[in-house]
């Protein structure tokens, strides 16, 4: 069986349907607020607004058909406890169809985006391949020579080989190619064969293959799981827990356009860079009392479900509460792409800022109980720690592993897959991280309380200066490069895979390494 199929989202596209009824509606150039107005003045004609419903009611159907046929029972799956729930996706209907058509021994390939062996929403597809099929080739192109016209050229797809019955121990894979030619050479001359043991390893909870392109890549993962992972609970030591804040749709009706008073600002992920996040202004601002009044809805009740399932007799009091946006936050952008110049681009906010759904952030404050009392604004992590975190997660060692999983997002499951060091105060390598980081974010007088709370005098400590900064920055991943054990040839052959960042930053960024190895007292 060899097939291409559709690649498209059942999914009502509301731009794409009113381009066919206004000249004015495009795709990428209004904003929501543009969009939702014209919008508005289309549903008033009445034919307009019976196709849409028509144009809407289709869809509902399909998506319920799709997720209740028992054909389709591995288009989602159950990570952590949850149901994992993503988009319908032509691709994925088709590679489980095929899967079912086929008799036992049979061989399929199929052309499909790489989200196949990525996306946590594809979680149960690569349990289906893994378990009840054996995978006999993973080839994945990268569209940088326009193999597919009209698709974007970073996109990435894959020609995936598999036969039905048994299990997959081990399967050939190539990553990043470019010349359809290639195919003809794989895998006799070309790719790696990468163990399931090791994908489950690296991925315990999505199975999401890294992209291995040698050895040498397959030889780091291994060093680098020593550690545990991200999402890993660990008592007597910090935590971290990921959160959303506002949907840039579906919460638009809160966003205003212009400053006033009593507002806040919506920073998104392009005002983000490693470390800052005063690229641009904001377009949208929020009234603190509407934005505190939604958000602290849903808080309100997990307190209530926390008391009943403890069956403790308390009342919640929101006014006890402390919200996110009103502490110090990690904050890194959704949207980012393993082609970029970096791919994880994290910070810490400043309080008094809201975002997007395009931003992750830190779950700063939850609740508990405690002999028999709840217990309001505990937290996981502290100042310190949470200046550490970030650091390690911007660092080229962190930022090498995201790059071998990340399609074109940056979501939760990837950051809590990564390997991180629990390191504190206590750990001899831990205050030289935390005291050079912070002289990167603490900037502006907005970051004096943590400034001050991590060992500087205040903002006045921070480093403005690009020269040095930049210097800064080189000894932050020659720290963080030797914490994870890295020898000379490895952080060397981590930050080969950056071809966009200038040759100068590498040269500076191995130089502060070999220096740390060479003579610890000059970082």
């Amino acid at each position: 069986m060899i097939t291409n199929p559709p690649w498209e989202i059942v999914k009502p596209n509301a731009k794409e349907f009113f381009q066919e009824h206004s000249a004015v509606v495009t795709k990428n150039k209004m904003t929501i607020k543009e969009f939702e107005k014209e919008q508005d003045k289309l549903l008033v004609d009445e034919a307009v607004r019976d196709l849409w419903l028509a144009y809407l009611s289709t869809f509902a159907h399909q998506s319920a058909w799709f997720r209740a046929a028992p054909q389709f029972k591995f288009q989602s799956a159950v990570v952590n406890g949850k149901k994992t729930g993503s988009d319908i996706n032509l691709y994925k209907l088709f590679v489980e169809q095929c899967a079912n058509l086929l008799r036992d021994g049979g061989e399929c390939g199929i052309v499909i985006p790489s989200g196949i062996y990525t996306d946590l929403g594809a979680k149960g597809l690569r349990d289906l391949l893994f378990n009840q099929n054996q995978v006999t080739g993973l080839f994945c192109f990268e569209n940088r020579e326009e193999i597919f016209e009209g698709v974007h050229r970073s996109f990435k797809f894959v020609v995936l080989t598999f036969a039905k019955g048994g299990s997959t121990i081990q399967f050939p894979a190539a990553f990043m190619r470019h010349k359809v030619a290639e195919l003809a050479t794989f895998p006799a001359q070309m790719g790696l064969q990468l163990p399931i043991e090791l994908i489950r390893r690296l991925s315990p909870d999505s199975h999401s293959v890294m992209e291995f392109k040698s050895a040498i890549d397959m030889q780091i993962a291994e060093k680098m799981l020593k550690f545990p992972l991200l999402g890993e609970t660990i008592e007597g030591t910090w935590n971290l827990r990921l959160t959303n804040e506002f949907h840039m749709t579906n919460d638009s009706h809160l966003f205003k356009t212009e400053p006033g008073a009593g507002r806040l600002p919506l920073y998104e992920g392009k005002h983000f860079h490693q470390f800052t996040a005063d690229h641009g202004q904001p377009k949208y601002w929020l009234n603190e009392n509407e934005a505190r009044s939604d958000l602290i809805t849903a808080r309100i009740k997990q307190a209530k479900k926390l008391i009943t399932a403890s069956t403790v007799s308390a009342e919640v009091k929101p006014e006890m509460m402390q919200l996110d946006y009103e502490s110090y936050r990690l904050a890194f952008r959704d949207v980012s792409a393993s082609t970029n110049e970096r791919t994880f681009i994290g910070t810490i906010l400043s309080p008094n800022r809201f975002c997007p759904h395009t931003v992750s952030l830190e779950n700063v404050f939850f609740d508990s109980i405690k002999n028999d009392k709840i217990i309001y604004n505990c937290t996981n992590i502290n100042h310190r720690e949470r200046i550490f975190l970030i650091a390690v997660l911007n660092s080229f060692v962190l930022d090498y592993l995201f790059r071998q999983r990340v399609t074109s997002h940056v979501s939760f499951f990837f950051v809590y897959n990564m390997p991180i060091p629990r390191l504190t105060a206590t750990d001899p390598a831990f205050l030289p991280i935390v005291h050079r980081a912070a002289q990167l974010i603490c900037i502006t007088p907005e970051f004096d309380e943590l400034a001050a709370a991590v060992g500087l005098e205040s903002h006045r400590d921070g480093v403005n200066d690009a020269n040095e900064r930049a210097q800064l920055r080189a000894e932050l991943d020659g720290l963080i490069a030797h914490l994870y054990g890295l020898t000379d040839d490895e952080f060397a052959h981590i930050l080969a895979t950056f071809p966009l960042v200038d040759e100068a930053v590498i040269a500076a960024t191995l130089a502060a390494y070999r220096n740390y190895v060479h003579n610890e007292n000059r970082l």
